[in-house]
């Protein structure tokens, strides 16, 4: 490392930021992994590494290619936004890997837990004792809210100061490079799990509930339930729930709002507290995916804030508080 604290890699890599740095790591340490740990499950792994080094050795050219040509919209665009076009890919990804260090879903432990900490099942239980179809709308809606706080608060940075932008897609891409890690060796559905035909593993008969867990109409005609349904269907990850990514990746948009929005702040706090409810009411995560999202989001934001400023990105952040 230079005396300046910026990584000392060569002349041919002065143009990395941290962001490329945690993308790239994320890319071999997956890599690595399937190398060495796939089995009969993962037919496809060649095709997974092949995948990996593609995406390692375009990222490679697609930052020298923008230090050489500065002033091609095009390639700056890219440069500065292609972590959060590899986000769904590399979630989903999760699932195809989170089989070869623990067969099944660890899904029976939190079942078991939550009635022992509440007297009863939050992830199941909610909807059924709340089924208003209006507290439905306002959930799933602060649910939906996740992919507007990525993309909108994303968007106005990159749109008005490159430098506030560069500062929150780093600290975002690590938190979610760090939840992703979790979900290949801690599989975890969520209470969803007890719906038959998500899973083909069967769930001890000491945690399946005695009582109803179908959706209630009322909640089923709220049109945010359809829209985050017909989201699920498509793209979601199984396995994916602890911890909850939804919470610690808003709690991180919520940062930034305070450090760089701050006419939206408060707004964005209490849709980012709403969100945190809906993840259990809607039956996506148990309560202790969501305490190890808050828990997640208190250490790897400030850490990842660290490690922007420490490797490569001095000098980028601008630290002027604007709209």
């Amino acid at each position: 490392m230079r005396a300046d604290g910026n990584i000392g890699v060569g002349p041919g890599m002065n143009h990395y930021k941290f962001v490329d740095y945690a993308t790239q790591g994320y890319i071999a340490f997956v890599a690595l992994l399937v190398l060495v740990f796939h089995d009969a499950r993962l037919a496809a792994w060649p095709w997974v590494i092949a995948a990996h080094v593609i995406v390692f050795g375009l990222i490679h050219l697609l930052v020298h290619a923008s230090a050489g040509y500065p002033q091609n919209r095009l390639l700056n665009f890219l440069r500065h936004f292609y972590p959060i076009l590899l986000y769904t890919a590399f979630y989903r990804e999760t699932e195809l890997l989170n089989q070869m260090f623990h067969v099944g879903y660890l899904d029976e432990h939190f079942l078991r837990l939550e009635p022992r900490l509440f007297g009863m099942q939050p992830g199941l239980d909610l909807m059924q004792r709340f089924p208003s179809r209006w507290l439905a709308e306002l959930l799933y809606a602060a649910y939906f809210s996740y992919y507007i706080m990525i993309g909108g608060v994303g968007m106005v940075l990159l749109c008005r100061d490159r430098r506030q932008f560069a500062h929150f897609v780093s600290v975002v891409s690590f938190v979610f490079y760090v939840c992703y890690t979790i979900y290949i060796f801690v599989p975890v559905v969520g209470p969803r799990i007890v719906y038959r035909g998500l899973v083909e593993e069967p769930l001890p008969s000491d945690v399946i509930p005695f009582v109803s867990t179908e959706v209630p109409a009322s909640v089923q005609d709220a049109v945010f339930f359809q829209l985050m349904g017909w989201i699920y269907d498509r793209f979601e990850a199984t396995g994916a729930a602890f911890p909850s990514s939804h919470v610690a990746v808003a709690l991180c948009t919520l940062f930034f709002s305070f450090r760089y929005l701050r006419r939206v702040r408060y707004v964005h706090l209490v849709v980012a507290i709403l969100l945190c409810v809906s993840t259990v009411y809607s039956r996506y995560h148990y309560v202790v995916d969501v305490v190890a999202g808050i828990a997640v989001a208190a250490v790897l934001v400030p850490l990842g804030n660290w490690l922007y400023r420490k490797y490569g990105d001095s000098g980028q952040e601008t630290n002027q508080p604007r709209g």
